[in-house]
């Protein structure tokens, strides 16, 4: 917390928001990784406030509960009956007390507005001296207010669409809603606000005018992006702002030194972070704690949850949750890691490959068609195509353990709890049951036999018959 830092940050997050026709808060719908509350949150926390103030009303326990998750020093304010935002800014003061410096108001729906820009906006505040400073954008914003300037320049007032005349409603330049307030004049000024509007309502707007009208200067800081104003009303908005902020996402990627192949159809979390010539393929969606190292190529057709993929490794067409790939480490095409796995530097993690909670070790290879389960494979081992790690006996789930350079055969099933030692072989098909020593051959299959003539007997008139009597009289000539 800085001697610059806000009095107080509020923000709104009331409201029912009834056009996303959900059972859920409109403020808890998600986008790249959080929801729209945890966005304002995050944006909110830039700037170190030193009181935080949420203001909620529909659904308030589950609002509540996800803010002080993210913020749980933050003070909440129950808003009973949504009357304006001008009457939630009331509830906040009488709440939390006398302030003494800036208080910020904002949206808990405006997932695109940077942290930087309500910095600038609370820094020209505080240098102009004023009694109140608006944040707006030119642009197209239905809905929004219009900034009116006298012929000079200066701001007279905002005027609702509305209410808005032919000439105002032409004016570019849009309220967004969001203000930087000195304190001790808001809470004066918000006590004087009336309802004499058709909604009947509280409106934050008309503090503003209250304040210039009182003789305080008011000023505006213009964003330097119009999109950051834009709120969430609806699926429609929510869709379009989730496009807008992945493209950001990856911009400042890119701008790093990532590659990204296809921006158009890879989705990233704002949680996620990807080091310098790491290369992201098509189709690929990256969520949660996800961490790429540098160098390293995921993707094309991936979906990485809270899962680390070390320097310069590779993953394709693999799906990963809460796993830890290792420094070269390759993995794919078409595996599954689930929670707990972790792939040492330069294991190999093939086709068809399902792990959970296992740990393979430095350079050993699972190449084909594979389950592992809470299993432990040591270095340099071969995991032969077809093996099963049957850690389940319908009560209980057991380990096994796969010493360093052993070779397990094809077609094999390892019945936990069950130990190969280092340097051990076990014959493909075999079902083993019992530790195999350091250097053994572990076989657990019977001897084949083969039947005489069995086709010729018993599956006679059929192709296979014919074929081999074919054969047979070749090979009595």
């Amino acid at each position: 917390m800085s001697e610059t830092s806000p009095a107080a940050v509020v923000i709104l997050a009331a409201g029912e928001g009834t056009r996303m026709k959900s059972r859920t808060p409109k403020v808890l719908h998600t986008l790249a990784g959080r929801s729209l509350l945890g966005h304002a949150i995050a944006t909110v926390d830039e700037l170190e406030p030193q009181q935080l103030a949420v203001v909620v009303g529909h659904d308030r326990e589950r609002v509540s509960a996800a803010a002080l998750e993210q913020a749980p020093g933050a003070a909440i304010v129950v808003q009973e009956r949504q009357l304006g935002t001008g009457h939630a800014v009331r509830m906040v003061l009488e709440s939390v007390g006398t302030l003494s410096g800036t208080v910020i108001v904002t949206y808990a729906d405006m997932p695109l507005l940077r942290g930087r820009t309500l910095a600038e906006l609370a820094g020209r505040h505080a240098q102009a001296g004023n009694a109140v400073t608006v944040l707006t954008a030119r642009g197209d914003f239905p809905g929004f207010g219009r900034i009116v300037r006298d012929a000079g320049g200066a701001f007279l007032r905002i005027v609702e669409e509305r209410d808005a005349t032919e000439a105002e409603r032409a004016i570019d330049e849009r309220n967004s809603g969001c203000y930087a307030f000195d304190a001790a004049l808001l809470a004066d000024a918000v006590k004087r606000i009336t309802t004499n509007n058709s909604q009947r309502e509280e409106y934050l707007t008309d503090v503003v005018e209250i304040l210039r009208h009182d003789g305080h200067p008011v000023g505006t800081v213009l964003a330097a992006d119009p999109v950051e104003i834009v709120g969430v009303n609806d699926r429609v908005q929510l869709a379009q702002a989730r496009r807008a902020l992945n493209e950001r996402i990856l911009e400042d990627w890119m701008r790093a030194g990532v590659t990204v192949i296809d921006p158009a159809s890879v989705q990233v979390d704002v949680t996620v972070t990807a080091g310098q010539d790491a290369e992201i393929g098509p189709q690929t969606q990256l969520e949660g704690a996800t961490v790429i190292g540098p160098g390293a190529k995921v993707g094309p057709g991936c979906l990485l949850t809270d899962t680390t993929v070390g320097e310069d490794a590779v993953v394709l067409h693999a799906v990963c949750r809460q796993a830890v790939i290792g420094p070269r480490a390759t993995v794919g095409p078409f595996a599954y890691l689930r929670p707990g796995v972790r792939i040492e530097a330069d294991a190999h993690i093939g086709t068809y490959v399902e792990l959970k909670n296992a740990v393979v070790g430095p350079g050993a290879k699972v190449p084909h068609l594979t389950y592992v389960g809470d299993a432990h494979i040591g270095t340099g081992s071969n995991i032969g195509a077809g093996t099963i790690f049957a850690n389940y006996d319908g009560v209980r789930k057991s380990p096994t353990t796969v010493g360093e350079h052993a070779f397990v055969g094809s077609n094999s099933v390892l019945v936990a709890p069950v130990t190969v030692g280092d340097g051990a072989y076990t014959a493909a098909g075999s079902v083993i049951t019992e530790d195999v020593r350091s250097g053994d051959l572990g076989v657990a299959r019977g001897r084949q036999h083969n039947s005489d003539g069995w086709v010729l007997s018993n599956r006679q008139e059929t192709r296979s018959a014919e074929a081999a009597a074919r054969t047979r009289s070749d090979e009595a000539k």
